[in-house]
C-alpha cells in the first residue's frame, strides 16, 4: 500500500476530510440500518439503551494489521463484549477498490482473525462513514446507553503501524467503555484518529 493511502492527522488532511459529515461528542449518533456479513439487517436503533462501539477496518491496511496480528483489537473487543457493549466493525472500503472484499470475504476474514465484534457491518457505498466522518482505518466510536456519541478518534495514543507501541500505549476505547460501565463520565472525549484513509467510492 503507498503512503499516499495512509492517514495523517495533520491540518491538510483535515482540511480534505472537511467534506464528511463530523458526528459530534455530545450529541446524539447519527442513527443508522446497515447490513452484515451475514445478510442480517443492524440497526442503531436495535440497541438502545446499551454502549455500542463502532470499529472502521479496512484488512489491507497495515494500521488494522498491527492491531489485530498483536491480537490487541480482538483482546478490546472481547473485553468490552463482556460488559454488555455492542461492538459493530465497519467496512466502509468501495466495490472496485483494491482492498475490497465481498461479505462472505469479509465474514472469513473476521473469522480467521477470531474477532470477536457483535456484528461486521459492509457499508460500501460510504454512507455510514460519511455519517459520522470517519477518515482512518482504524477510526473509532463509543455511543452511551443514551444514544449521544461519548468517545471519536483514535483506538489508542500511539499513531504508529509498530506492535511494540501497543505495550505502552493508552486505549482509549478501553477507558471509555470502562468509565461508562463505572457511571463516571469519560474522561478524553476525541482524539486524532491515526491509521489509512478509508475508501470511500465517490457519492451516489
Amino acid at each position: 500500500m503507498s503512503m499516499k493511502r495512509f492517514f495523517v492527522p495533520t491540518l491538510l488532511s483535515m482540511l480534505a476530510g472537511a467534506a464528511l459529515a463530523a458526528a459530534t461528542v455530545g450529541e446524539p449518533a447519527p442513527a443508522f440500518n446497515a447490513t452484515d456479513t451475514s445478510g442480517r439487517k443492524v440497526s442503531l436503533a436495535d440497541f438502545k439503551g446499551r454502549t455500542v462501539v463502532l470499529e472502521w477496518t479496512n484488512p489491507g491496511c497495515p494500521f488494522v494489521q498491527k492491531h489485530y496480528r498483536s491480537a490487541n483489537m480482538q483482546a478490546t473487543q472481547k473485553a468490552a463484549v463482556a460488559q454488555g457493549v455492542v461492538w459493530l466493525s465497519v467496512n466502509s472500503t468501495a466495490v472496485g477498490d483494491t482492498d475490497y472484499k465481498t461479505p462472505v470475504e469479509m465474514g472469513v476474514w473476521m473469522q480467521q482473525q477470531r474477532g470477536t465484534p457483535s456484528a461486521t457491518l459492509m457499508d460500501s457505498d460510504g454512507k455510514l462513514g460519511r455519517a459520522y466522518g470517519a477518515r482512518a482505518t482504524p477510526h473509532m466510536f463509543v455511543i452511551d446507553g443514551t444514544g449521544r456519541l461519548a468517545y471519536a478518534g483514535a483506538i489508542d495514543s500511539k499513531p504508529t503501524a509498530k506492535v511494540v507501541d501497543i505495550q505502552t500505549a493508552t486505549n482509549y476505547v478501553t477507558r471509555a467503555v470502562d468509565e461508562l460501565a463505572a457511571g463516571q463520565p469519560v474522561s478524553v472525549l476525541s482524539t486524532s484518529a491515526y491509521g489509512c484513509s478509508v475508501h470511500y467510492g465517490t457519492p451516489g
